[in-house]
Parts: structure tokens; sequence; C-alpha cells
């Protein structure tokens, strides 16, 4: 790893992680507003528990009479999930094959720098970034609701945080074996789509309940870490998918003619 290239590239994208930090940010802290009148035992809640299960289960809208219930189907089951995949696809497509099709990489590769550090270090500065949004995340919105265990609030994130390094790690793979950005883009759109309908509705068909088990968005939030703490094998599927796209891509980055790619 290369400090001067992680923080030269952090630096760089400044203004689009705090961009989208603020945007998820206040995504969140809507959701986290309406508790008052949308948990708890209000009418609302009540309504929502009366839906259809294959309904709730589609759209992750657990039980919304309890803090744990109704912060783990708005804030972290709905809006922000979806979010964070796009922000990730978008930060780990830039990472290499963004600049590669803008010419600005060569200007990196012209100093003494191996690929694979370059590489390492521009895929960690992604993952820097999502950090600092996720910290930001569990720091402004729902941590002072003391109804909420910290230590599930805490599991919470760092599934989310997985979650986000893996979309990331996705996009970043395929930008660094193909140098296209836009191959990274309509790859990791193309998983993440498919990912939630494995998630959502295609377990609400008869004999596809299977499906769900090998979703990205399942392994995030389908043992509810928001009531049940951190789910080690999710964690590890997340972890391993993200780090097997990485490898494939900082090995395909590293063999292939960069003239290629531009």
């Amino acid at each position: 790893m290369n400090i001067a290239v992680l923080r030269e590239h952090l630096t760089d994208n400044r203004r689009g992680f705090l961009g989208w930090a603020l945007s998820i940010t206040a995504v969140a802290a809507m959701y986290s507003s309406l508790w008052p009148v949308m948990g708890g035992g209000s009418g609302l809640a009540t309504a929502v528990n009366s839906f259809p299960k294959s309904m709730r289960d589609a759209f992750h809208m657990e039980d919304y009479g309890t803090a744990a219930g109704y912060f783990g189907s708005t804030v972290f089951g709905l809006l922000v999930p979806v979010l964070l995949a796009v922000f990730a696809t978008a930060a780990g497509t830039r990472a290499i094959a963004g600049d590669e099709e803008a010419r600005t990489l060569d200007l990196v590769m012209a100093h003494p720098v191996r690929r694979v550090t370059l590489a390492l270090s521009r895929w960690l500065a992604v993952l820097a970034g999502l950090v600092l949004l996720l910290a930001e995340l569990a720091l402004r919105v729902p941590a002072r609701f003391a109804a909420l265990s910290t230590a599930n609030l805490a599991a919470m994130t760092f599934q989310l945080t997985l979650f986000g390094c893996c979309f990331a790690s996705i996009a970043f793979g395929i930008g660094a074996y193909t140098g296209r950005r836009t191959y990274a883009i309509t790859g990791s759109a193309y998983v993440t789509i498919v990912a939630y309908l494995c998630d959502s509705f295609l377990p609400q068909v008869n004999g596809l309940h299977w499906i769900q088990y090998w979703s990205p968005f399942h392994w995030y939030l389908g043992g509810e870490p928001l009531k049940n703490g951190i789910q080690w094998i999710h964690c590890a599927l997340l972890a391993g998918l993200g780090l097997s796209f990485t490898a494939i891509g900082i090995w395909g980055f590293n063999r292939r003619d960069l003239a290629q790619g531009n």
C-alpha cells in the first residue's frame, strides 16, 4: 500500500464523498424523525404490521412497533442500502476504470509505484471513504435513541459497511480488470439488481425461497443484526465476495496493456 496514493485519491474525491455522506445521512435522519409518528403503538405501525407477510418480507417491513424493527426496516433496510450500493458502485468504478478512461491514471503511473500497489491503495481509499461515511451515519442518526442497543447498532453499522465494501469491490474489480468504466457500471448494476430481486420478490415465488441465500442483500440484512447482533457467516460471505472481485481485478490490471483500456 502507498499512503501518498491513498491520501491523494481521498483528497481528489472528498467532495463526492461528502455529498453522498450528507445525502444518505439526510435520508436516514428523515426516517428517524418519523419514528414518533410511525413507530411504537401508532395506528400506522399497526396498519403496516397487518400487511400480507409476503409483502412485508419483500420490502423488509418488519415489526414497526419496536425501535429495532422500525429502524431495521426503514433506515437500514430500505433506501440507505440501495443508495449505498449506488455510491459504492460509483466510487469503485472511479478508482481505476474512471481515471483510466479519462487518461488521468497515466499521471499517477508515471511515478515510481507498482501497479499492484497503486490498485491496492486506490481500493483501500474507496473503502476508507465508505467507512467514514457510515461512521457519520451511525453517530448522527439513530444513536440517540435509547431503545436501540448500542452493541446491535454497532453490529448493524458494521454489516452495512461490509455490504457497501462488497459492492464497491465488485465495481472496482470489474473496472480494474477491463479498464472500461461502462463495463464496471453495467456489471455492478446488474449484480445489484439481481441481488435485490433475489432477496425481495423472487423468494415470494413458490419454490424459490432458497434463492435469497445467494444475495448480498440477504447476507447484510437477513439475520436482523439490529435485533440479533453480528451475523458472522453473513459477514464472511460479504467479505469473501468483495475480496474475490478485488483480487481478480488487481490480477487483470497487473497483466493487461493499459493502452487497450483507453
